[in-house]
């Protein structure tokens, strides 16, 4: 069995997506609408609390959505959105994923984006690894974790709890 090293506990988790929203509207409260893009289900449910957290201080328009890829294997897989992408159009939009390693994730689910006009793409991870194969950086981080490329990061966003773990 796999050790695991306890990295945020739930207050902690809590604490870093109260921190994202904050920084997710002071930086974009001139919008009239915001669209969060949760890649995969782990970056969909970070979307849906980052969602909740902005709602708590601001009036802006909030559209959640879902990037539906296959992390594993996102070139043999089809990418959609849980939304038309005419919807999108000029819209300031962030792109939410749990943990960015490689940024390989983000990447690939930059390519439905690609084909209309955005206002702007933004990026928020909940922790980020540094491991950049990809010219993708974060605006808005969590928590920076240096990890050796062979360790792995298990993030858990449970209703009743929320806490990384380092393996």
């Amino acid at each position: 069995m796999e050790e695991k090293s306890l990295i945020l506990s739930d207050d902690q988790v809590r604490k870093k997506i109260k921190r994202i929203a904050f920084e997710i509207y002071e930086n974009n409260f001139k919008e009239k609408e915001l669209i969060l893009a949760g890649i995969g289900s782990k970056g969909h449910k970070l979307a849906e609390l980052l969602t909740q957290s902005l709602e708590e201080v601001t009036n802006i328009k909030i559209t959640l959505i879902r990037i539906n890829l296959d992390k594993f294997a996102p070139t043999q897989s089809e990418i959609s959105l849980s939304c038309d992408i005419a919807d999108l159009k000029n819209k300031a939009i962030i792109l939410i994923d749990d943990v960015l390693s490689t940024g390989r994730t983000i990447a690939y689910s930059l390519k439905p984006f690609l084909g209309i006009r955005v206002k702007r793409i933004e990026t928020a991870v909940l922790v980020n690894r540094s491991h950049t194969q990809f010219p993708i950086s974060t605006n808005y981080t969590g928590y920076e974790l240096a990890t050796s490329i062979k360790e792995h990061v298990e993030v858990h966003l449970d209703e009743d709890q929320k806490v990384v773990y380092l393996m």
